[in-house]
Formats: C-alpha cells, sequence, structure tokens
C-alpha cells in the first residue's frame, strides 16, 4: 500500500507566519506614524517657529491626504497588485519619513506629512487587502486578523509612548523611527507575501472617477479639519462643504453609468460591508480617534503631564488594546460578529463613561486608569472585529477597495468627531467640559452597539459558523 503523500506544512506555515510578520509591521508603521506626532508636536513648534494653524496641519496634512487617496489606492492595488503597492507605498513612506526628519522649515514639513499621508493610503488598502488573500476564510483569516488587528491598534497607543521617549531626545526622531520598519518590510515582502492573482481581464483605472472621487474626500476632509479650527460657520468651511457635495453628485453620477467604476458596484450591496463602513465611522468617533485626541489633551494640557510621563499613563491603554484583540479573535467564531462586535461597542462606551465621571477627579490611578483598561478592552475587540466582519463576504479582486472603504469613513469619523468636539471643549477647556467630551464619545460608542446589533443579523450569524466550520483550502483564493 502506497504511502499517502503530505504537503510540506512546516515550509509553508513559515511562510505564512513571515507574511502576517511583514503586514504586521507595516501596519504597526501606519498607527504608530499617525500617533507619534502628538506627542512630539509642542517640541517641532517650538523649534521650527510654527503658527497655530501650521501647528494644527502637521497632524492634519497626514489625515487629509490619507482619506484622500484611500479608495484611489485601493483601486490601484486592485488592479496592479497588491504587493507591488505595498513596496511602493512603502519606499515613498520612507523617502517621506527622511526628508520629514531633516525638515529646517514648516513648508517642507508639512510637505513631508502630505506625502506620508498619500504613502500611508497606498499601504492600508494593500496591508488588508494582503492579509485577506493570503489567509483562508474561516479561523485562519480570523486568526491573522486578529494579529493584524492587535498591532495595528496598539501601534496608536504605543506611538504615544515611543513619541514621548523619541521626543525626550529631538522630535526628529520621531520621522527617523519610521526607516527601519520600511526597509525590513520592503526587503521581506517579495519572499512571504503573494503577487497578483489574476482575476480574468484587468481593467485600466477610471482616472476621471478617481480624480473625482479623491478631490471628494479631500474637500470633505479639509472642510472638517477647518470646522475643527475655525468654526462650522466659516465661510471656507460652508464653501469645502458645498464643494463636497458637488463633488459628490458628479462622481456618484459617473460611477453609475461608467463601464470601469472606481467602486464595484457588488461592493454598494454587500450588506457586511456597508455595515463594516458604519461601524469603522463610529469606532474612531468614540473609542479610538476621539479617546486619543481627548486623553492626550486632557493629560498635557489639563493635567500639565511632560511627553514622557503622558507616554508612560497611555501604557496602560496599549496593554488593554493588544488583549482586547486577542478576546476578539478567540469569541468571533463561537458568538459570530453581530454579538461580539456589539459587546466591544458597549465596553468601549462604558471605559468612556468612566472617564467622563471621573475627569473632575485629578488622580491617575483611582480616576484614569479603570476607564482606559475598560475602553481599551473595548477598543482591541472592535478593531479586530468589525474587519474580520466587514471584509469578510468580499471577493479577493476587490478586497482593496473594501479595505479603503472602511479606512476612509474611519478617519472621516475621527475627523468629524474631533470637528465636534472642539465646539463642546472651547478655546480653554475645564473638568467639566471634558466629562462633556468623554460622556459624548461614549454616546457614540453606544450608537455603535446599536448599529452592530441592528446590521449584523442572524443571516451574518448563519454565515460566521458556516464559514468557520468550512474553511477555504490555502491556495483557492
Amino acid at each position: 500500500m502506497p504511502l499517502p503523500t503530505t504537503p510540506p506544512a512546516p515550509a509553508a506555515s513559515r511562510g505564512l507566519l513571515g507574511g502576517l510578520i511583514t503586514l504586521s509591521a507595516a501596519q504597526f508603521l501606519i498607527a504608530l506614524d499617525f500617533s507619534v506626532i502628538f506627542v512630539a508636536l509642542p517640541d517641532i513648534s517650538a523649534d521650527l517657529d510654527l503658527s497655530g494653524t501650521a501647528k494644527q496641519w502637521v497632524v492634519s496634512a497626514y489625515s487629509v491626504f490619507f482619506a484622500g487617496f484611500l479608495i484611489v489606492g485601493g483601486r490601484i492595488g486592485d488592479r496592479l497588485g497588491a504587493r507591488k503597492l505595498f513596496m511602493a507605498a512603502l519606499v515613498l513612506f520612507g523617502i517621506a519619513s527622511l526628508l520629514g526628519g531633516l525638515a529646517a522649515n514648516a513648508a517642507l514639513l508639512l510637505i513631508t506629512r502630505a506625502l506620508q499621508g498619500i504613502a500611508a493610503a497606498c499601504l492600508q488598502p494593500s496591508i488588508l487587502a494582503l492579509v485577506n488573500t493570503t489567509f483562508p476564510a474561516g479561523k485562519e483569516r480570523t486568526r491573522a486578523l486578529a494579529v493584524w488587528g492587535t498591532v495595528g491598534a496598539s501601534g496608536l497607543a504605543a506611538g504615544v509612548v515611543i513619541g514621548g521617549l523619541l521626543t525626550s531626545l529631538s522630535w526628529r526622531w520621531t520621522f527617523f523611527v519610521n526607516l527601519p520598519f520600511a526597509v525590513l518590510c520592503v526587503l521581506a515582502a517579495p519572499k512571504f507575501l503573494p503577487g497578483k492573482a489574476e482575476h480574468g481581464r484587468t481593467t485600466a483605472l477610471n482616472v476621471l472617477n478617481a480624480v473625482l472621487c479623491t478631490a471628494m474626500v479631500l474637500v470633505s476632509v479639509f472642510g472638517l479639519t477647518l470646522a475643527a479650527d475655525a468654526g462650522w460657520t466659516d465661510p471656507l468651511t460652508l464653501g469645502s462643504f458645498l464643494a463636497a457635495a458637488v463633488l459628490l453628485v458628479l462622481f456618484a453620477g459617473r460611477e453609475r453609468v461608467s463601464t470601469q467604476p472606481l467602486v464595484d458596484p457588488v461592493l454598494r450591496r454587500t450588506r457586511s460591508l456597508v455595515m463594516g463602513c458604519s461601524s469603522s465611522a463610529l469606532y474612531m468617533a468614540s473609542v479610538a480617534g476621539v479617546e486619543f485626541y481627548l486623553v492626550t489633551l486632557l493629560l498635557q494640557d489639563g493635567r500639565d503631564y511632560a511627553p514622557l510621563a503622558a507616554g508612560i499613563a497611555f501604557l496602560p491603554l496599549a496593554a488593554c488594546i493588544t488583549f482586547g484583540n486577542m478576546i476578539a479573535g478567540k469569541i468571533i467564531g463561537p458568538f459570530g460578529v453581530r454579538r461580539s462586535l456589539t459587546l466591544a461597542f458597549t465596553v468601549g462606551a462604558l471605559g468612556l463613561a468612566l472617564l467622563g465621571v471621573s475627569a473632575t477627579h485629578h488622580g491617575y490611578l483611582a480616576a484614569m486608569l479603570p476607564g482606559l483598561v475598560i475602553s481599551g478592552l473595548g477598543h482591541g475587540m472592535i478593531y479586530t472585529s468589525m474587519f474580520v466582519g466587514g471584509t469578510r463576504d468580499v471577493d479577493d479582486r476587490n478586497q482593496g477597495v473594501a479595505g479603503a472603504l472602511m479606512t476612509t469613513t474611519q478617519y472621516a469619523g475621527g475627523a468629524f468627531g474631533v470637528a465636534a468636539l472642539v465646539l463642546v471643549l472651547g478655546t480653554d477647556p475645564g473638568d467639566e467640559a471634558f466629562r462633556t467630551a468623554f460622556l459624548l464619545a461614549g454616546g457614540v460608542a453606544l450608537a455603535g452597539a446599536v448599529i452592530a446589533w441592528i446590521g449584523f443579523g442572524t443571516t451574518t450569524e448563519a454565515t460566521d459558523r458556516i464559514t468557520e466550520a468550512t474553511p477555504t483550502p490555502v491556495g483557492e483564493h
């Protein structure tokens, strides 16, 4: 009787592990760069003599261009291959980081931040596409997304800690720290990440639709940024929103009649993706972007923490985000996305409520720490759950755009949340203003719990169990 043959599982496993490490490191880089700048901002402003507006745009230039180019970046990756875009984006990110660290004036610094945003907009959807096409649907993909989410979400918190340490040396190291990540990921990509899989005839990128989409998102996020700085009734803010509405109408009209739409019509009909995008926006408007903004402001402006001390104060949050992602990876299989994501948003809302209730007390251990721990757990659980649910029903050829849509709504939600909170906080926020702001963010998180429960219904729960029971064999993607 002939002996059965078995595939070289150890070698395949090592390749998958190497790919996951590479993709997680790149995601950590994006998250790190987004948050590391907050702690360094006062030193950057003093060294380069930045005006109040220029200081704000050190953060906003990255966010605006990141959000604006995401969907186009996702479509380019789907057209040309996610691995090619992954490597090209890392090269651009590394060059921009080097120039940013060497910048001698505000103009060059803002240009490099915009370039970092564009590079990250190409990198983010290619990472998610590679995760979802490298690992088969089911338990393997859920575990991979949990690891990817753990590293990426913890990067937001770790960035504040690392930023505090590096800023004590020089703010320029908050840019230079990106270079090793970029170089190592570029070198590892050809070895561990799959090349482009063929899905029939590859169509060209619809340039006009891409320009309209990019302009629409750029102007929208620009308007939200202006709303946070100049106010919602400022003429330039209102003009930006009007221009965004016109561009939206033009883009939607072009997409409807185009034979080569930027966003495949099937994606607009994919309920799980629509619900994932909604969850993503509410996540960033509550336990992610808004919480980081509020906690950083409270620690450094309200409690006079030095950059390093503020970074250390974020350590429990970083640890709990990591643990929250691990919890999500364990519970999504047996409980489904609906229950997992609803629970995650509820936990996040509870943590924000605790931070709000304790805002009038100035002690760290008794006042802030419980809220940071609980909200951190919710943060990590949401991050993994929403991406597992949002991208699960999307085929491989559209994974880049699907990930880009979720990330675009994520950062648009964060920009809207911060702009709204500026009205609540005022120019010189006190303890009561912080209390109101945290409670408002907690209310947004509760809205996320409601959306998750309604949006990911019983059909989705059945799909979860079928997918977990019958995973796709490796290679059939």
